[in-house]
């Protein structure tokens, strides 16, 4: 992968060896790799820090932590055991 942003195509063709991508490469990527992410079983702290960074910017098809729902946290599917306290203190209750 040439620099450190992921395409949504490159994305799909790694496939779960998205899993294994650093921490800035997840960050340089933001939403684009957010639901091939969520399929993975776990990450590294480089990468949880990424995936925060990514999901509490608000640039994402999510919107900020604050007009998250039910719904949405449904959606983040595998990647809810990442949201910390800088996080969840924002999601309405």
């Amino acid at each position: 992968i040439p620099g450190t942003a992921v395409s949504e195509e490159a994305a799909g063709i790694l496939g779960w060896l998205v899993c294994d991508l650093r921490g800035e490469h997840l960050r340089s990527s933001g939403a684009r790799l957010l639901q091939e992410l969520s399929q993975c079983g776990s990450f590294l702290p480089e990468q949880e820090e990424a995936i925060r960074a990514v999901l509490s910017s608000g640039n994402t098809t999510l919107g900020p932590p604050a007009a998250w729902s039910a719904f949405t946290l449904s959606q983040l599917g595998g990647l809810l055991p990442v949201l910390d306290h800088s996080i969840l203190q924002h999601i309405p209750k």
